[in-house]
């Protein structure tokens, strides 16, 4: 292999602007984002594509895209991507959205709505997956065939070169560096987090159960893919 990069599925509210302040630390200018159409569950032609047009880059980081993990010859990937518990994802991205100065469906609807609204608002779109197994749906798409959603996605677990957690984000960066060094030995990290929204710790109310209920029942899969992921994370 002739260049190691660095890609970055960057999920939505899971501290992946975090991650991606670490590798614009490292590689300034040579760090790069691009976003993908969402039409298909296949955009990896041109996130192919996008890796061979930028020659310089080193760290590339995507919200958006999907399909099986790009190969190219001459260039060694190694793809990251974080996990969050899917109830805690939920809330923060409500948070986020509610607080954000954009004119997005999802910050619109966050402004008008509590949480529950905003829930099932979002859950009545068949198509949104914000609220309903987001995190499965994403890693499914690297393992495309015809398993089960949550079959492929426990795949797709696997093709990942790291998968970190939200809560385990110190030892994600330090296993990330251990498989860069070796290209770029001048890599370093330091504990960070940026575009975080604070939780409301105050006691549970009678609505956050309720919207607790409402989200467990449709976020299963994503529980199941992270008890794998965990599973994963401390075999390492």
């Amino acid at each position: 292999m002739s260049r190691t990069v660095i890609l970055h599925y960057h999920l939505f509210k899971n501290a992946g602007t975090s991650l991606d302040q670490v590798l614009k630390r490292n590689f300034g200018p040579k760090w790069v984002t691009r976003e993908f159409p969402m039409t298909t569950d296949d955009n990896t032609d041109q996130v192919t594509e996008w890796i061979r047009s930028e020659p310089e880059a080193v760290a590339f980081s995507t919200h958006t895209a999907l399909g099986p993990i790009p190969e190219i010859e001459g260039v060694k990937i190694i793809t990251v991507m974080l996990l969050r518990d899917p109830l805690a994802r939920i809330r923060s991205a409500y948070r986020f959205e509610r607080k954000q100065d954009a004119e997005t469906w999802g910050a619109e609807l966050a402004k008008q709505y509590d949480l529950e609204g905003y829930v099932r608002a979002r859950l009545q779109r068949p198509k949104d997956r914000q609220c309903r197994n987001f995190q499965t749906h994403r890693l499914a798409t690297l393992a495309p065939g015809d398993g089960t959603e949550l079959d492929r996605a426990l795949e797709g677990l696997r093709r990942l070169s790291v998968v970190g957690l939200v809560e385990g984000f110190d030892d994600t960066l330090s296993r990330l560096a251990d498989l860069i060094r070796p290209a770029y030995p001048d890599f370093t990290w330091a504990s960070v987090r940026a575009n975080t929204t604070s939780g409301d710790r105050k006691e549970r109310s009678e609505q956050d159960r309720i919207v607790d209920a409402l989200l467990l029942g449709h976020n299963r899969d994503d529980l199941d893919v992270l008890r794998a992921a965990t599973e994963l994370t401390t075999k390492v």
